[in-house]
């Protein structure tokens, strides 16, 4: 197998990983969020606890595949001098770190709390405005992804 090969694979494997926690934003964005927005405050808590229960567990293996996958990418492009690719990636890996600040410092925590109320079937009185928080940025994390996509695509057909 050529380096080539090698690193268009790892990109393959970087826009998969990638476009999947994509996906989720973009429906947490254009679906989740009106739609929580119109139960009340034990229903909020309980579904987006929930949800939260289940994406935490099981969305950093995609998100894990596509960053370090974008890293490796950029490093094989480089060291193949296919400059091109390797900006593309190295881009589509900056904003995937990015990415990852964002959910460390904002939505983690509050995914937290609501999983722990969720889970011990309270409604916090703060409920409502965690949300509102999550929510907040929940459209910057979905044009972070989407540009990573777009610039590791990109890294697919320079």
């Amino acid at each position: 197998m050529t380096l080539d090969l090698i690193t268009r694979a790892a990109a393959l494997v970087a826009v998969l990983g990638t476009a999947v926690v994509y996906g989720t934003d973009v429906f947490c964005a254009v679906v989740l969020r009106p739609a929580l927005a119109a139960v009340d405050d034990r229903a909020l808590v309980a579904v987006s606890g929930s949800v939260h229960r289940y994406g935490d567990r099981r969305m950093p293996l995609p998100g894990a595949l596509g960053g370090i996958a974008a890293g490796v990418t950029a490093v094989l492009a480089a060291f193949a001098g296919q400059w091109a690719q390797a900006i593309a990636a190295g881009v589509a890996f900056v904003l995937l770190l990015t990415w990852i600040g964002l959910y460390a410092r904002v939505s983690a925590p509050i995914n937290r709390q609501l999983t722990a109320a969720a889970d011990a079937g309270r409604t916090p009185s703060n409920g409502r405005a965690l949300q509102a928080k999550w929510d907040s940025i929940i459209v910057a994390r979905a044009v972070l992804q989407g540009l990573a996509v777009f610039a590791l695509c990109m890294a697919l057909v320079v």
